[in-house]
């Protein structure tokens, strides 16, 4: 766990209470009729509650990510035109903001803090206690298509060794690489499920990658909720660009040397295996 007084996550926390403000008004501005709840805001807010939740998985903020979790399940329905935003349910999406906001407003507390009661909330908005339910199970007895893309061999080797195992895996040595095979799969109706990508590499990195694979799936008419899983994979020192990845709509990271239960874990909680 990074220190929270490391310049990083006070960097974090400082933007996580002017990313929540802004949604806050959103949400307020929805309430009060100002402005429907259209695609663009839904957008919006779902990208900040997600970054939320994906700097709070590197800084150990485990209730932070929780309520953020949560949140952003109910949002990715809304998103996905699953759930109708009333005005009953978007005062519980302000209660879940106004929640994230005093957690981060005491980081150092956040762990022993108390938010079952609006989690239990948005769960109930979400129509089942399923942990991730913008996941839908991979269908049984079919392989997963996987992308692994890293310039470095010995990395490249470990996880194409496990991943064998769980599906078909293809090889990127760089962003651009992946960027092309992940175009052509779309193109011919092979859609990956997973991704892991390396953040730093020659030509394009990681990051840049990622938000041109979401780009080719909106192009698609993917949902990032419904796309492919990605996790980036970087050394310690990168923790920065792990932290921005989450911008672009990364899933996870996990930092090498890749711990192989770790990413077992992050494989069944996207439901991708069983």
């Amino acid at each position: 766990m990074i220190d929270l007084e490391d310049e990083l996550a006070q960097d974090y926390l400082a933007e996580c209470r002017e990313q929540l403000l802004a949604v806050e008004a959103d949400l307020f501005t929805i309430q009060d009729g100002g402005v429907p709840f259209n695609d663009e805001v839904v957008e919006r807010v779902f990208r900040a509650v997600h970054w939320v939740r994906g700097g709070a998985s590197v800084f150990d903020l485990v209730k932070i990510g929780e309520l953020a979790l949560q949140t952003e399940n109910v949002l990715a329905l809304i998103r996905s035109r699953e759930l109708v935003p009333t005005p009953d349910r978007v005062r519980v999406l302000l209660d879940a903001t106004e929640g994230l906001r005093d957690l981060i407003q005491a980081p150092g507390a956040s762990n022993q803090a108390d938010i079952a009661g609006i989690t239990a909330a948005l769960t109930e908005l979400c129509g089942a206690p399923t942990h991730r339910i913008t996941s839908p199970a991979h269908p049984a007895g079919k392989t997963l298509r996987i992308l692994l893309v890293e310039d470095d061999f010995s990395s490249r080797l470990l996880l194409q060794t496990f991943l064998s195992e769980y599906g078909e895996c293809h090889i990127a040595v760089n962003g651009r690489e992946a960027v092309d095979a992940f175009r052509s799969a779309l193109e011919h109706g092979q859609r990956y499920d997973l991704i892991c990508m390396d953040i730093m590499m020659p030509e394009m990195d990681g990051r840049e990658a990622v938000r041109r694979v979401r780009a080719l799936e909106e192009e698609f008419g993917i949902l990032s909720t419904h796309g492919a899983k990605i996790v980036m994979t970087t050394a310690v020192d990168d923790v920065k660009e792990v932290v921005h990845c989450f911008h672009e709509l990364c899933d996870a990271y996990l930092t090498k040397p890749v711990d192989l239960g770790t990413l077992l874990s992050q494989l069944k909680s996207y439901r991708l295996i069983q």
